[in-house]
């Protein structure tokens, strides 16, 4: 079939997110002006450059309590600083406790049971236990097409990595299986992985 978003798909359900799959899950944790720590996930993120290494993600729709976003473009707008937690198939029921819309100000840490921990180079929680959390001091927060559509980019600090996924020295994904999003309500998880040399190496 072919379709013009313009003009709707027919279908029961959106399948835009289905065909650019899987996303990794950023799970974003932020803090506001006051102190108060915020943690969500988002599965448009990913990595967009080596020197110096950057990340980004799309934040879109809104908060009641929000002025025209939400809490963590809300909060990153206010300290310039974010963390990306990377996330494990082991972690998932408390990623997907994290994306419940609380009133702004709460902590989704506690409410998803997850530890806290500070960073080391932002002024910014991080979640404990994690395989991999990118210390980030924001860069650019660009708005794009759509009413609450912005695309935060991030120069990643400081790097934590969990020393058990260290194997030989390489990050090692099958050490803790990363959760990635696909499209509906469907996630999946990385167990298996092959090399591909490429012509020029």
């Amino acid at each position: 079939m072919f379709y013009k978003p313009s003009e709707g798909h027919g279908l029961p359900h959106n399948p835009f997110n289905a065909l650019v799959t899987p996303r990794p899950i950023g799970w974003i944790s932020t803090r506001d002006k006051d102190g108060n720590d915020n943690l969500a996930p988002y599965s448009f993120f990913n990595a967009v450059a080596y020197v110096p290494p950057q990340v980004m993600f799309a934040s879109t729709g809104v908060k009641d309590d929000v002025e025209g976003t939400k809490d963590s473009v809300a909060n990153i707008r206010e300290t310039g600083v974010f963390c990306a937690n990377i996330v494990e198939y082991a972690a998932r029921d408390a990623m997907n406790h994290s994306s419940a819309t609380l009133p702004h100000g709460s902590d989704e840490f506690d409410h998803a049971g997850v530890e806290k921990l500070e960073c080391d180079t932002i002024n910014c929680a991080r979640v404990g236990g994690t395989p991999a959390a990118l210390e980030c001091r924001m860069t650019q927060i660009v708005q794009i097409e759509g009413a609450a559509n912005y695309v935060v980019f991030g120069e990643v600090i400081g790097v934590h990595m969990r020393d058990d996924c260290m194997v030989d020295g390489r990050f090692d994904v099958t050490r803790f299986a990363p959760l990635s999003r696909l499209g509906y309500r469907d996630y999946s998880v990385v167990r298996e992985v092959f090399e591909i040399i490429r012509p020029d190496d």
